[in-house]
């Protein structure tokens, strides 16, 4: 069992590949450049060929939310850059990153892990990137929960053991903002979120506490209200320990917050803020 004192989601037939939705990450921190690095090589052009060499991009996607997206990758392009004209004002933006995800089967989880790899693949081929805040926007309103079989409820529970092997000096204090923008899902159940995540058998994230919060305690995202039904009005912040500070426990968490959202009847986009290292005192 995964999950224990959560009882399991009737299995159903899934249904054809469509599109999940929008997925976008941003990264704040700095980036210094290589020297040799070519400023052609731009955000957009070093994650598309990333994708490409990986095979997680799908050439034949249409790009419209809810429109069918091929038959293979894990998602279809959309844009990315160095900068943005929605970043905060001192923030320290590195890059941004925008796909269309595509629909998920029900035995598996929103593909955060490898997406958010590439993304930090893309921004080592031009420079050396040191990140303190990953914001990442997730389309739960595309996971099914319903067509989850009982032995997937957290489907991104199947990968834990990647971390099994982590340094245990390694581990680092994360809070971690979990937003539905103008929906008040998030805050409706955050107690049964933070007590699911106590329940999950793994150690890659400790939740140790959690508040309730609201917009000012947002960075405000680069992106578009439209893509997210923003601005960020409606939160939680957990706060805990991380396995490791790198992009995959990043996005491993950020899986498991979806996939347990989506178990809990959250049907918005929800916006996760995850500030790790430096940034935080040594608890």
């Amino acid at each position: 069992m995964q999950v224990r004192g959560v009882p399991a989601q009737p299995t159903m037939a899934p249904a054809g590949r469509r599109s999940a939705g929008t997925m976008a990450a941003a990264f704040y921190g700095r980036l210094v450049r290589h020297p040799w690095h070519d400023p052609e090589h731009d955000a957009y052009q070093l994650f598309y060929q990333r994708s490409l060499a990986m095979g997680w991009l799908d050439e034949s996607a249409s790009g419209g939310e809810g429109e069918p997206v091929g038959a293979f990758g894990l998602w279809a392009m959309n844009d990315a850059g160095w900068d943005h004209p929605l970043a905060a004002p001192g923030a320290g933006l590195i890059a941004w990153f925008q796909v269309e995800a595509a629909a998920v089967a029900g035995d598996r989880p929103l593909p955060v892990q490898p997406f958010l790899r590439c993304a930090w693949e893309a921004m080592t081929r031009a420079g050396k990137p040191d990140v303190s805040v990953s914001q990442i926007l997730l389309p739960v309103q595309g996971i099914d929960a319903s067509a989850r079989p009982p032995y997937a409820v957290i489907p991104s529970m199947g990968t834990r053991g990647w971390f099994a092997e982590c340094d245990p000096a390694g581990r680092t204090p994360v809070e971690v903002g979990v937003n539905s923008g103008r929906d008040l899902s998030v805050p409706a159940v955050a107690g049964r979120l933070t007590d699911l995540l106590g329940h999950l058998e793994q150690d890659v994230f400790t939740c140790e506490s959690y508040d309730v919060t609201g917009r000012d305690d947002v960075l405000a995202p680069p992106f578009d209200d439209g893509f997210w039904n923003g601005p960020p009005l409606h939160g939680v912040v957990l706060r805990g320990r991380l396995a490791e500070r790198s992009p995959d426990a990043a996005g491993w968490l950020a899986e498991v917050i979806a996939d347990a959202c989506a178990h809990l009847g959250v049907r918005s986009p929800l916006l996760i803020t995850v500030t790790q290292g430096s940034r935080l005192p040594n608890r």
